[in-house]
């Protein structure tokens, strides 16, 4: 665009050039001068309206070279940008796709408002791999430059979800802003892909969460309602809330409550608690194991039987963690 603008900066300099020089050289009206100058810059050939004597003739000459010259040169520019803007962003659209089309596993978050940009944060953080759906263009350019993968269109298209790879996604987090828009996105997903882990944000609004669930949510947090009961026990139990605070990454301490599933080559599978060396090898608590089949034992006692599949739910510094599911 700077270019652009320099060209035409330039040609109108070269129209005011030419205009003052026939009403100087030619004693033409300043009417006369405009046309004669715009039609020897454009080189149309309608013929002399001003009789030209010789000094008028060499002025013409220069003119014709350096007009003609620039007004190619402003032609070139601009149909470079248009040209190279419009492949640019075809060919940018398509190499997104096929990035969404090659991902397996992964989670696809509709909608990059203020909580989708947290969400996608920490999915980046635990490198988790997700594509960002979403409509407003400029939030599609931020989303560009913070160097996640999006695609520009409307989360409840089924052709949309399709190119986000929903057959093979693990997840879908609909975040958009209205509850109706996310019930859309829900049917639209659900019907996809009926495997699909589907969680939702809710207003909060009166029958917005049973809504969501029918439509095929798993999971529907209100993100009012989980602020309102942060705020309530912070001023009940503070401390508790203080020690959770701890186990979020960035913590002051460095703990972290994170899951891990047992495979069931691990070294691990079959044994007892007691026996795991979790807690003398690896620094961890063992907060809770989740069976296979959803049972949940917390604080589970030290007989207790790891199995393969199982899920456990541990408290302890994030490297530890990393040293023990490499065992996993």
């Amino acid at each position: 665009m700077q270019k652009i603008f320099f060209a035409v900066f330039m040609l109108v300099l070269i129209l005011c050039i030419g205009t003052s020089g026939y009403m100087l050289i030619e004693n033409g009206s300043f009417l006369d001068s405009l046309y004669m100058s715009v039609i020897t810059i454009t080189t149309v050939g309608y013929g002399e309206i001003i009789p030209l004597s010789p000094a008028g003739k060499y002025f013409t000459i220069c003119l014709i070279l350096v007009g003609v010259g620039f007004v190619l040169y402003l032609v070139g520019e601009v149909t470079e940008s248009m040209v190279e803007g419009g492949l640019r962003k075809i060919m940018g659209r398509n190499n997104m796709e096929k990035r969404a089309a090659a991902l397996k596993n992964h989670y696809i978050v509709c909608g990059f408002g203020r909580i989708g940009k947290v969400i996608c944060k920490n999915l980046k953080e635990s490198k988790f791999p997700f594509v960002i759906v979403e409509s407003d263009p400029q939030e599609v350019q931020k989303i560009d430059e913070l160097g996640y993968l999006a695609l520009p269109g409307n989360a409840s298209s089924d052709e949309m979800l399709l190119k986000a790879g929903i057959k093979e996604a693990k997840g879908l987090i609909a975040v958009v802003s209205s509850d109706a828009e996310n019930v859309y996105i829900i049917l639209s997903a659900r019907g996809l892909n009926a495997n699909l882990f589907i969680m939702a944000r809710s207003s909060g609004a009166e029958g917005s969460e049973i809504k969501l669930l029918r439509a095929g949510a798993d999971k529907v947090i209100s993100p009012y309602s989980i602020g309102a009961q942060r705020m309530a026990q912070l001023v009940v139990r503070p401390t508790v809330v203080d020690f959770l605070d701890l186990t979020v990454p960035g913590g002051e301490l460095g703990l972290r409550l994170e899951e891990l599933r047992v495979s069931a080559n691990s070294p691990l599978a079959g044994k007892r608690l007691m026996d795991s060396g979790l807690r003398k090898e690896y620094d961890l608590i063992v907060v809770a194991i989740k069976r296979e089949h959803g049972e949940m034992h917390f604080n589970p006692q030290p007989q207790t039987l790891i199995l393969p599949q199982d899920i456990l739910v541990v408290l302890g510094e994030h490297a530890h963690i990393a040293a023990l599911e490499k065992q996993l």
